[in-house]
């Protein structure tokens, strides 16, 4: 094919582009955030990433059905202007890979020319509404709004290919953070980068990409989190507060910055604006528009820039200056809280690792930004996923190296450093002061192990188990003496350490609960259910001295009853518990739900151990009567026979056990009692003043 003069002017005006660009990233970046974000650009990606999209295979066209819904809970409006290629490229998507959730598909075409209108007649279960007259992205949307009958507006380009299951987790966002008012997708390039991780705006009113060019897996860009914009190619918004806001402002007509100054309507509002990078789409960034700020549409992006400028300067006073920014500018103004801990919490698995994770989540809803590092620095999955859905930043392999060098350089952003058990807060201690001298250091025990395994050397005798326990009261001491406030899970741990580090600064932060309800009354409700993790030698103990002491004694009054024993990791003596009359033994199960509102008794027939028991919370919260040992409802502020029966020996405890299976109004009082016991002490408002006074106080965040 010939050379020609059109060649070359596309070739001039594309390079032309490019050193104008240039010349503004360096004025604005400096020369060497430039230089990586040219590198980052012209770098080819790993292959992994474009292999893992979903991309519409070229092909000529056949008619296809949308799966779209009459009663849609979500309305995507996608406004069209020719390109007829991108928008059945979009359309396909939606087709291959439906959404959950009911939804209906609204196409606007702005005056298209070419055979948008023939193409789109041919496809089922869309809705197509034509403009008499091209008016601009801004007046195609708002038609589109208008049309809507969904609950949730999705806003979509139509030079994007969203990828399996982004509408739900956009819609999932609303209901995991209830006071977000606008949601914004990862966008992607086709070749698999990050394109956009939620915008950011500066105080002249310029915007940034945040992580442009960047590993949308990388840890910065993985987890929920609140942006100054998201960009209007992908985003969802409730339809009545894009209604109350006035949609898209018409002063931007045709188009761009109407998606930055939603964002800013929507937080005046008292909404939040979040990223949700679950929430995937490939944008063909410029597929419409161009990328050219210099002429053409979106020479639109500079002129509207001083309209936004002139329309939103007070709320952009408290924006910093254009440069990249770093994780400290993209949550400046919040408490910045750093969390260690041995591995990641599994809160389905343990009450360590659920009353962690809900201690993350007060944090955020107190307005810190928290960050997760797992000392063994693994990704586990869904557990890391749900804890970046919750929206901390949650750092693991292969994006975390060494942590050594990962503290140097991101210590210095932390005002707290929390290190939870003593055998991880050791190491980490001499790091923290050295990486992070202007965070104050927490250190959370969990519980104090070395009172539980002298109270395990008692019970069994074990002379060996009182020297570990011995060893282990020097080295857990030490890390108190060390950090400037720890945190127990009861008084009585208090009052122990007040005898044994008279000069600590100590806080009570029991477990954290929601209280669930009452759930099933009495009369629906059977058999007996014990819910442990068997790595802890306490559960062990407890399961073999129940079954082999306490459980005949109780089917000898009560023979149809069962025991449901439920727990990870169980050793081959507890598997072995099987075979005994009555024991069903089901290891870990996921949902513990059906067991808590289905069992008419909880039971904690713990001997010895320390800090405060999980597993009676949990039933508590659940409406679920619990009888337990005196060690097990230690610190719990539960009194015998009003929110708990409580046995030591074999004898009593079946006593116990047989006379609240029996009895329905002893087991009412006891359920409304334990609910209110929750309430009143393991919830999120019982521990709030404690969250505040030592994560908050800016009094306390130097060191005592």
């Amino acid at each position: 094919m010939p050379y020609t003069l059109a060649d070359a002017r596309f070739l001039l005006a594309r390079a032309a582009g490019f050193f104008h660009r240039g010349l503004l990233s360096v004025r604005t970046r400096g020369l060497r955030a430039s230089w990586r974000r040219a590198r980052a650009q012209l770098m080819p990606p790993p292959r992994a990433l474009r292999e893992a999209l979903y991309l519409p295979a070229a092909a000529p066209f056949a008619p296809f059905a949308l799966a779209s819904s009459d009663r849609p809970r979500a309305s995507i409006v996608i406004p069209v202007y020719g390109q007829s290629a991108r928008t059945l490229a979009c359309l396909r998507a939606l087709a291959d890979h439906p959404p959950e959730a009911p939804f209906e598909v609204i196409v606007v075409d702005d005056g298209s020319t070419d055979d948008t209108p023939q193409l789109l007649s041919l496809i089922e279960g869309l809705r197509h509404h034509r403009r008499a007259a091209n008016g601009g992205f801004i007046a195609a949307c708002n038609d589109g709004a208008a049309l809507a009958r969904g609950g949730f507006l999705v806003f979509l380009n139509n030079d994007t290919v969203p990828q399996p299951g982004w509408l739900d987790a956009l819609l999932a966002t609303f209901h995991t953070h209830p006071d977000a008012g606008l949601v914004g997708a990862q966008l992607l390039y086709p070749d698999g980068r990050l394109q956009e991780a939620g915008g950011v705006v500066f105080a002249d009113g310029s915007a940034w990409n945040h992580g442009r060019f960047g590993d949308p897996a990388d840890p910065r860009h993985a987890h929920v989190r609140d942006a100054d914009y998201v960009s209007g190619a992908a985003m969802a918004i409730p339809r009545d507060l894009f209604l109350t806001v006035g949609g898209f402002d018409g002063r931007y007509a045709p188009a761009y910055y109407e998606d930055t100054d939603l964002a800013f309507a929507v937080r005046a509002a008292g909404r939040r604006v979040l990223y949700q990078p679950a929430a995937r789409v490939v944008h063909d960034e410029g597929g419409t528009s161009g990328t050219d700020t210099s002429g053409g549409p979106k020479a639109a992006q500079l002129r509207n820039q001083a309209v936004f400028l002139a329309h939103r300067r007070a709320e952009l006073a408290a924006h910093g200056p254009r440069r990249e920014p770093t994780p400290a500018d993209l949550h400046r103004g919040r408490r910045q809280v750093l969390v260690i801990d041995a591995l990641t919490p599994q809160p389905d698995r343990d009450s360590g690792s659920l009353r962690l994770v809900n201690l993350m989540r007060l944090l955020r809803e107190e307005g810190a930004h928290v960050v997760f590092l797992p000392a063994d620095g693994r990704d586990q999955g869904a557990c890391t996923e749900a804890l970046r859905q919750l929206g901390v930043e949650t750092w693991c392999a292969p994006h975390l190296g060494g942590i050594p060098a990962w503290l140097a350089a991101h210590g210095s952003r932390f005002d707290v450093a929390m290190v939870c058990r003593h055998y991880v807060a050791s190491v980490f201690v001499p790091l923290l002061r050295r990486h992070a001298p202007g965070a104050r250091l927490v250190f959370d025990s969990i519980d104090l192990h070395y009172l539980r395994e002298a109270r395990t050397a008692e019970v069994t005798g074990d002379a060996r188990l009182a020297r570990v326990a011995a060893r282990t009261r020097r080295r857990e001491l030490a890390v108190v003496a060390a950090a400037d406030t720890t945190l127990v899970v009861s008084v009585a741990e208090r009052e122990v350490l007040a005898a044994d580090a008279p000069g600590a600064r100590v806080e009570v932060l029991s477990n954290l609960h929601s209280v669930a309800g009452p759930g099933r009354p009495f009369e629906e409700r059977h058999d007996l259910v014990f819910v442990g993790g068997f790595r802890h030698p306490p559960n062990v103990d407890a399961v073999r001295w129940f079954v082999a002491e306490v459980l005949p004694l109780v089917r000898q009054r009560l023979p149809a009853l069962r025991f449901h024993c439920i727990g990870a990791d169980p050793p081959p003596e507890i598997a072995a518990l099987a075979k005994a009359p009555g024991v069903t033994l089901h290891g870990y199960v996921p949902d513990i739900g059906p067991y808590m509102d289905g069992c008419r008794l909880a039971l904690a027939p713990l001997r010895f151990g320390a800090g405060v028991k999980g597993k009676v919370n949990l039933s508590m919260a659940h409406g679920q009567p619990v009888v337990a040992t005196r060690c097990a409802a230690e610190g719990m502020h539960l009194v015998d026979g009003h929110d708990v029966l409580l046995a030591d020996t074999a004898d009593a405890f079946a006593d116990a056990v047989v006379r609240a299976y029996g009895d329905r109004a002893l087991w009412e009082r006891l359920a409304a009692n334990g609910l209110d016991n929750v309430a009143r002490h393991f919830s999120a408002d019982a521990a709030r003043d404690v969250v505040r006074r030592v994560f908050f106080d800016r009094a306390g965040l130097t060191r005592a």
